[in-house]
């Protein structure tokens, strides 16, 4: 039976979001925390932008050693041979790539101003998917901008030239949001049985739909016989209104009604990481948890009302779906109102070597000089991300001074 995997976008899609970003250290934890909650692939950024350039070859050589396996590393590039030549010669080691153009007349009239037609996009297209089948990656996704505002029969005709070209999946685009759980999942089962492919579902919010979609065009999908990937991004984080959060669509999955029975989600993934994966994009990206955000809100398992305070007493399940503790949450939060010692951009040794110290497992250092030595890459760090470094990022740095550096030193072109 076909199955559900996830494909995440927070470090694409999630981090060109207006007024957003993140240091290419925090997009390094977002992928170790993925691959930690056995999430499928991570697009983790973009191979032709030169700032991502040390970053994405740090993340490869962390995959190589073993830190970040096994989630996928997929870079996200134009479906135009120029780009597919610039991410190799970026990126060399890159093995899975998904290059994206516009599909819909309205993409094709308003962005490309007559200067395309339904034909040249195709042809590019498919010139972009033999210039990357020429490095021969693992896997070519080809993604449709725009599916939803694109005729169907075009659509066909796209994947069918994408597929015979080599690419392993399409993408089926909701740029705008503008499906609903009805046409969406029509769409997914027509491209599913007439493409024999796996299809992408890659879903805005924009009408508050982006999760129900993205499920809806899963099943679609998998009822057309075929696996289905579903994008997503931690916290929902995505331009203009957002994408499907991961951990609504994980719930989605395993806890709505029937759902689990027949559409199930492939892989291990492991739901008690929720609330630790969700916590950190939120403080990375200084973006509250909205208070009623499903599962890791402020007010997910809060009771307040006497029926459901006296039902939820009794028995959780009285108005509970799920426990807390799946979600790893139950641990006790304290906010430091005494003396506290943090290390940032100008932190010294004393205090460095005191924070490190007191971490869950104490960081002891052979000497003063390796102190110094990863002081100096938490102190640029900080810089980077103007935020107090988390437990892990320290023990990251300290663990791997070498590809910390990488991640910490951008390269502007010359001249």
């Amino acid at each position: 039976m076909p199955k559900i995997y996830l494909l995440d976008v927070t470090n694409r899609d999630g981090v060109q979001t207006a007024k957003l970003g993140l240091s290419k250290l925090e997009k390094t934890m977002i992928n170790i925390y993925l691959n930690d909650m056995g999430v499928f692939q991570s697009e983790f950024g973009f191979p032709t932008t030169r700032h991502e350039i040390n970053y994405l070859n740090a993340n490869l050589e962390l995959a190589e050693i073993g830190v970040i396996k096994p989630l996928r590393l997929g870079g996200w590039i134009r479906a135009i041979p120029g780009d597919v030549e610039t991410t190799y010669k970026n990126v060399p080691k890159i093995k899975h790539l998904n290059l994206s153009i516009s599909t819909s007349d309205q993409m094709i009239n308003g962005k490309f101003q007559g200067r395309k037609t339904r034909k040249d996009i195709i042809k590019d297209m498919t010139n972009a998917v033999d210039a990357a089948r020429a490095h021969e990656p693992e896997s070519i996704g080809v993604n449709a901008e725009d599916a939803s505002r694109t005729d169907i029969e075009y659509l066909i005709e796209f994947g069918l030239a994408a597929k015979e070209h080599g690419a392993e999946r399409i993408r089926y685009c909701d740029t705008l949001g503008y499906d609903n759980p009805f046409t969406i999942y029509n769409a997914g089962r027509i491209l599913a049985e007439k493409l024999c492919l796996p299809i992408e579902l890659h879903c805005h919010n924009d009408l508050g739909m982006a999760v129900a979609n993205s499920i809806a065009g899963a099943m679609g999908v998998i009822d057309g016989g075929q696996d289905a990937y579903i994008n997503t991004t931690i916290n929902g984080i995505g331009e203009r209104a957002g994408n499907a959060d991961l951990v609504a669509i994980i719930l989605a999955i395993l806890k709505s009604k029937d759902t689990g029975k027949k559409y199930e989600l492939g892989g291990s993934v492991k739901l008690n990481m929720a609330w630790k994966i969700s916590k950190f994009a939120s403080y990375a990206f200084d973006v509250p948890i909205p208070i009623n955000q499903p599962g890791v809100g402020a007010n997910a398992f809060a009771h307040e009302s006497g029926i459901h305070a006296d039902g939820v007493l009794k028995d959780p399940e009285n108005y509970e779906l799920y426990n807390y503790e799946e979600l790893g949450r139950g641990d006790a939060e304290f906010v430091e109102t005494g003396r506290a010692i943090s290390t940032g951009e100008y932190g010294g040794i004393s205090g460095f070597s005191h924070v490190m110290s007191k971490l869950p497992v104490p960081i002891k250092f052979q000497n003063r000089e390796k102190a110094n030595e990863v002081l100096e890459l938490v102190r640029y760090a900080n810089v980077e991300s103007q935020n107090p470094l988390v437990e892990d990022q320290l023990v990251f740095i300290a663990k791997y001074p070498g590809i910390a550096k990488k991640l910490l030193t951008l390269t502007p072109l010359e001249g």
